[in-house]
């Protein structure tokens, strides 16, 4: 079975392009995460069911970052 996207988001950012993919496939679902920098790319693969946790640490992230500003 081929990959299948479900959603897919696109930030830009500076010169940095971040794609955000929902995917199925026949192992289950994932969110992939690609940065693009002129003609280079680099790839995360985020299981779907740890997606909540994923977002909280980031949400940690956030406000920690809005704290030391």
């Amino acid at each position: 079975m081929d990959d299948d996207i479900i959603c897919t988001e696109k930030i830009i950012a500076d010169r940095k392009t971040f794609y955000i993919d929902l995917k199925a496939n026949a192992r289950g679902r994932v969110v992939r995460i690609t940065e693009k920098v002129s003609s280079n790319r680099d790839r995360i693969m985020v299981p779907a069911e740890i997606l909540d946790d994923f977002i909280a640490a980031l949400e940690d992230i956030r406000k920690a970052n809005k704290e030391e500003s």
